[in-house]
């Protein structure tokens, strides 16, 4: 089964994301560090998703940063880099 992580310490849309995310109106909004994560299975997001399409929750607002490649992965074309 597939379970997802949140984890309010990563998520680049903490703060300004905060008042409108599912977690923050289960759980309440993050102060400071936060020390658990909760994890969420797929029968748990899909019973979120439906109250957040029924207007009753917010939806996830996670967002996760995504690491740049490394520069040793591109090759060097005429012009420029290449992938």
């Amino acid at each position: 089964m597939d379970i997802v992580h949140v984890d309010c310490n990563r998520c680049v849309a903490r703060g300004s994301g905060c008042s409108d995310c599912v977690i923050s109106v289960l759980l309440g909004i993050p102060e400071g560090e936060v020390t658990r994560g909760v994890e969420l299975e797929g029968d748990e997001r899909a019973a979120l998703a439906v109250l957040a399409e029924s207007g009753l929750l917010p939806p996830l607002r996670l967002v996760q940063a995504v690491s740049p490649p490394e520069p040793e992965s591109f090759l060097w074309a005429e012009g420029g880099f290449a992938e």
